[in-house]
Parts: C-alpha cells; structure tokens; sequence
C-alpha cells in the first residue's frame, strides 16, 4: 500500500516544526490526526522514521533519507499545480518572506502595495528576525541576506549593494561641533549595535592603519532604533543607505566626515535553500525586487 500526500506532508511538517503539536497547528488538524498519519506511514514502510522521546524527535537512517524523496515529491506537485495556474496567469499560494526588520520597513514595505496590485492571488506573509534563521525549520520561501554569505546550502541572487555612511542630526551637531577628521570621533557619542558587533567597524581607516571599530556609547539591537536616536540627537550613526533615505532626504540626518568615508557596500541577496524547487511565486517575487530596488534603494 503506498503511501499518501497527506501523510508525506505530515511526516515533513513534523519534521521542519519540532513536534507533533507544532505541525498540527500548521497544518490546521488535530494532533491525533498528525500521530495516526505518521503511523500509517511506517506501517505502510514497514520501517521506523522517527525516534520519539519525551523531549524531542529525532530521524533515523531511514527517515532523512525518505525525507528527501517527500521533499523533492511535495515540491515537484505544487510546481505542477503552479504551472497549471501560470497558464491562466492567475499566480497563487501563500509565500513567506523573510528580512531583517530594518530592510522590511524601509525597502520592503514602501514597494509590497505594489506587488500585490501585480498578483493579489499571492498571500504574502512578512516575517522579520535581527539574527539569521534556518529557513527551512521557519517554512520561510524566501529571505533577505545582507552581507556576506558563509551559508552554502542558500542559493543567492544579488540584489544589489547599499553604501555606508556616518549620519548625525542637525541639532547634535549644532550642540556638540562638526567632527573634523577621524580623530575627533573618539570626543563624540557614537551610536552602535549591541549585539552585531562587526557592524560597529566603520568605513574608516586611523593614522595608523587600522581599521576604525567603535565602542558604542549608546547601543541598539536593531538599525531602526539606531535612526530613531540619531535624529533625536543622540549621537552619530554608521548605518547603510537603504535605512536612511528619508532621514537624508528631509534633513533630518545629515553626512558626517563624508571625506574621509571610504567606499564600504553590504551586498542584498535574496536567497533559498539549492535543494528547493524555486516556485512561480518565489521567482515573481524575486524577480519584482531585482526590477524595482535597484536604483533608489540599492546600487547596481
């Protein structure tokens, strides 16, 4: 008797959330229906897929290797079925992307009313994290990476590249006087990340050769709240361009030392796991930035 969607979907939804319960609530039935389909399956195999213990699940030999083929076979009928749609050009299904919160309110944001005008057939859904996830385990389509990649289980498309830069206020400057090279910085109160320490390097290179790295005075976990307190005056900023055009453009935050700046981009890649089938929705949807970003928010 072989086995059924429905139950290859329980098994990797399983698998991907941790526990029966938590692919329950995913998939919308009941946690004794999720452990009767799982059952049904190795009974069906004749063979053990997962080890249940009290705290968690793990796969066997067997399991991950059966895994893959549900993978490439759940992947293989929702192409089928997408490209059925694309023939009446009616894209649907749900798509979740997933970006640092700073490039989803700035960049992300501004240009989804757009998008969905384009396919309102698509259900988007907008997830944001600070650090990055594991995609697969987060049932994330699509993520936004900003900088260098050391994952190569992701396929990658570039982007583009945003600039950095050293911002400050008008009304902090105004209190505290203009920087005049780099070493006036270190009279200044700098701004910083508390938890992504490699962004606390600066485009800027002291007397001596190296590199300039911050100890911030103020700290923060995220770029957005980073802007928020340099235009209240609280100090100066190193942050990407995409954060802060509006900030730049209304005057609310303006260039410090933009002299000594040298070119530092971060690169925007949108990336996907190489082992997952790219969907019409995934490929519109990457394909809808690498057409509207470049230009105002990213370089080429």
């Amino acid at each position: 008797m072989k086995s059924t969607l429905e139950e290859q979907q329980a098994f990797v939804t399983v698998v991907d959330s941790g526990s029966i319960t938590s692919a329950a609530e995913r998939l919308g039935i009941t946690v004794s229906g999720v452990s009767r389909a799982l059952n049904r399956l190795e009974q069906k195999l004749g063979t053990t897929l997962l080890r249940r213990t009290t705290r968690r699940l793990e796969l066997t030999e067997e399991g991950d290797t059966f895994l893959n083929h549900c993978r490439r076979i759940l992947a293989a009928v929702d192409e089928a079925e997408e490209a059925m749609l694309d023939r009446h050009n009616q894209p649907q299904g749900r798509l979740r992307i997933n970006a640092a919160p700073s490039f989803m309110q700035f960049v992300i944001v501004p240009v989804i009313g757009e998008f969905r005008a384009r396919y309102p057939g698509i259900t988007l859904e907008l997830d944001t994290h600070d650090r990055f996830i594991d995609l697969l385990e987060q049932r994330v389509d699509l993520a936004i990476r900003i900088g260098q990649l050391e994952d190569s289980s992701l396929h990658a498309r570039l982007l583009g590249h945003s600039p950095l830069r050293l911002l400050a206020s008008p009304l902090y400057l105004e209190r505290n006087g203009v920087p005049q090279n780099i070493e006036d910085l270190q009279k200044h109160s700098l701004l910083g990340f508390s938890q992504l320490d490699h962004l606390n390097q600066w485009p800027l290179t002291l007397a001596d050769g190296r590199r300039f790295h911050i100890t911030p005075a103020l700290a923060a976990s995220s770029g957005s709240t980073l802007i928020e307190l340099a235009i209240a005056g609280e100090g100066i900023v190193c942050l990407a361009d995409f954060m802060t055009i509006s900030p730049r453009q209304n005057g609310a935050l303006v260039d410090v030392l933009p002299d000594h700046i040298e070119l530092q981009t971060q690169a925007v890649n949108a990336v996907y796991y190489r082992q997952t089938t790219l969907s019409q929705r995934t490929r519109l949807f990457m394909e809808f930035l690498a057409e509207r970003l470049p230009g105002k928010y990213l370089q080429g």
